[in-house]
């Protein structure tokens, strides 16, 4: 097993589950996918190098998700741990897989660095951007496994 990159990192406190109301739960009531809901899909997703989530790490944050449901579209920035994080594209395919597997597939999804927090920055970006990569990424079964691994998550109640 590699060393982490990040050997001692800043564990941050999750947010509260957020309570489901009777109108979310009616299936005949249209409810438009908010930044909280994409929150909720990808807060759980275990960072690849420790035992914590990409919440408890802040690297997914609520206020850094922006939808635009009449258009469409969800921009998710993450933020790694450390600017030299060999894991990044790693945890940004996870994102990006997990949105893909949860969200309507009406949906444009795009998955980014949070600007200035990463040394590769604009290198991760555009592999994360590459739908034929994406696609590549997702067939090698190797890659796959350690995604699954990622996304499974034991959510905390």
């Amino acid at each position: 097993m590699m060393a982490a990159d990040n050997a001692n990192p800043v564990v941050f406190e999750v947010a509260k589950q957020r309570p489901v109301t009777v109108e979310e739960e009616k299936d005949d009531v249209y409810d438009e996918i908010d930044a909280r809901e994409v929150f909720d899909l990808i807060r759980h997703i275990n960072d690849p190098e420790h035992p914590l989530t990409l919440e408890e790490l802040n690297v997914v944050q609520e206020d850094l998700i922006c939808i635009n449901n009449k258009e469409n579209f969800v921009s998710v920035h993450f933020t790694p741990t450390i600017p030299h994080c060999s894991m990044a594209t790693l945890i940004g395919l996870s994102i990006r897989v997990c949105l893909l597997r949860s969200l309507p597939n009406r949906f444009k999804i795009d998955v980014i660095i949070t600007p200035g927090s990463h040394m590769s920055e604009q290198a991760i970006n555009k592999q994360l951007a590459d739908k034929e990569r994406i696609a590549a990424a997702i067939e090698n079964s190797h890659l796959l496994n350690v995604v699954h691994q990622c996304l499974n998550t034991k959510r905390k109640q």
